[in-house]
């Protein structure tokens, strides 16, 4: 009689109904939500904070140019030393003093502006004044050589190359930042995935042995089952759980933002920009279009298909590499030395994903790499995004399906006669030996 499906039915219910599964299944989300709405919150009072900033222009030239808004005000100082000046901020304990020092000519203006401030001022601070000095002093200098700024500004020309394969397909260059979305959130959600519930197998393998219910199952059920029912049981507790975490966690964070009134999209930056983009109107247009081209030019279905397949061919082949790890041990302190060899290549895939794929997604390293079963699940996740054959997608599904069937016998030949050794640190050299047997 086959007991798989026993097995599977079994794992599942002791793990949903586990009370350290139950609680942080209930509270990794809020704990989540309570730390992202910690971050929106005081990034709301950083936002509100008017910074003052006193100006001392002994040049003359640029005072026209500094205009106060809701986050920045400007107050200018005249008739006042410098001392004086910096005394002054100190004492209203205001954000900085600007110094423009008198100056004869332009090209010399650099050595001749400073910014006094108590601590350390932000980057974006010091970027927006340089960018208003820089814009204004530009100006001046076009104008002592006799050029019409009117003029110059209307002759430029925006240049918006437009990209369309041969088969007449039109993309834009947002495509290529949807596509990498896509492809790092899939491999990252991949790696977590193992990472969080491969644990999860292998100390529920170290639990079960070392309590010897193991000795009882392995009487009327085959190890190679115990070992596919313990993978697809914790498997499905796991979706269970990341499904609840979504739900879940949506619905939090969506009474917390109408209830506390938490804006958790909130970015004052993106907002000027779309802002000012939509002022300009056409660059608004061309953005707003460019998004829909992307959005219409992902391959969806097939990004949905081989992501379910990949996700759970690539999840269950380091699952039965967690099992035997299990299996092989009596304690999580003697897993280290098996680890590392488990999590290399997800850490190699990841690493050539983001810095190889992103680049030259058809190059020979990212084919290579999405044709390896340790890598390819990563790997090729991140490629579909920008286009793969659909040979190529099925090649490395084979393979990784093979490699999968091959792993799962040598780790039922490991777990086999692991979860009956007890008091012995096994090696490398004893693994071997194992799969022999």
């Amino acid at each position: 009689m086959n007991h798989l499906t026993l097995i599977i039915k079994r794992e599942y219910l002791t793990k949903v109904r586990n009370k350290s599964f139950i609680v942080m299944t209930i509270l990794s989300p809020i704990i989540m939500i309570v730390l992202i709405s910690v971050i929106a919150y005081l990034s709301e009072l950083n936002s509100e904070k008017v910074r003052v900033i006193h100006v001392l222009d002994d040049s003359g030239f640029v005072r026209d140019i500094f205009e106060s808004s809701d986050k920045t005000t400007y107050n200018f100082l005249d008739n006042m030393s410098l001392t004086d000046a910096k005394r002054l901020v100190k004492e209203t304990n205001s954000t900085g003093l600007l110094y423009i020092d008198k100056f004869k000519n332009i090209d010399e203006v650099s050595g001749h502006i400073k910014f006094y401030s108590e601590d350390s001022p932000s980057l974006s601070l010091i970027s927006d004044l340089e960018n208003k000095l820089d814009n204004k002093l530009t100006n001046l200098k076009l104008q002592s050589q006799g050029l019409d700024i009117e003029t110059i500004k209307a002759s430029k020309v925006r240049i918006n190359i437009g990209q369309e394969s041969f088969d007449g397909q039109e993309t834009s260059k947002i495509d290529s930042f949807a596509k990498l979305g896509f492809g790092i959130a899939a491999g990252y959600l991949l790696f977590m995935f193992i990472i969080i519930y491969g644990n999860m197998i292998m100390r529920s393998v170290i639990e079960e042995k070392t309590s010897r219910i193991i000795e009882i199952i392995i009487s009327s059920v085959k190890p190679v089952q115990l070992m596919l029912g313990k993978i697809i049981g914790t498997s499905l507790a796991g979706i269970t759980q990341f499904v609840i975490w979504l739900v879940f966690g949506g619905l939090l964070m969506t009474v917390v933002s109408l209830v506390l009134g938490v804006n958790f999209a909130n970015n004052s930056l993106p907002q000027q920009e779309m802002a000012q983009m939509a002022a300009g109107g056409t660059d608004f247009n061309f953005y707003f279009e460019s998004f829909r081209l992307a959005l219409i030019n992902l391959p969806l279905m097939n990004l949905i298909v081989a992501f379910i397949l990949f996700f759970i061919c690539g999840y269950l082949l380091y699952s039965s590499l967690y099992a035997a790890i299990g299996a092989a041990v009596d304690n999580e302190t003697d897993t280290q030395q098996f680890m590392m060899p488990v999590i290399m290549p997800l850490i190699l895939a990841v690493y050539i994903g983001i810095f190889t794929v992103i680049e030259d997604p058809h190059g020979t390293i990212s084919v290579v790499f999405s044709y390896i079963p340790f890598t390819s699940p990563v790997v090729m996740l991140m490629r579909i995004p920008f286009g793969v054959p659909i040979w190529q997608q099925l090649v490395s599904l084979l393979l990784l399906v093979a490699t999968f069937m091959i792993t799962v016998w040598f780790a039922a030949k490991i777990y086999r006669v692991g979860i009956l050794m007890y008091g012995k640190k096994p090696s490398y050299k004893e693994l071997i030996k194992w799969i022999k047997y």
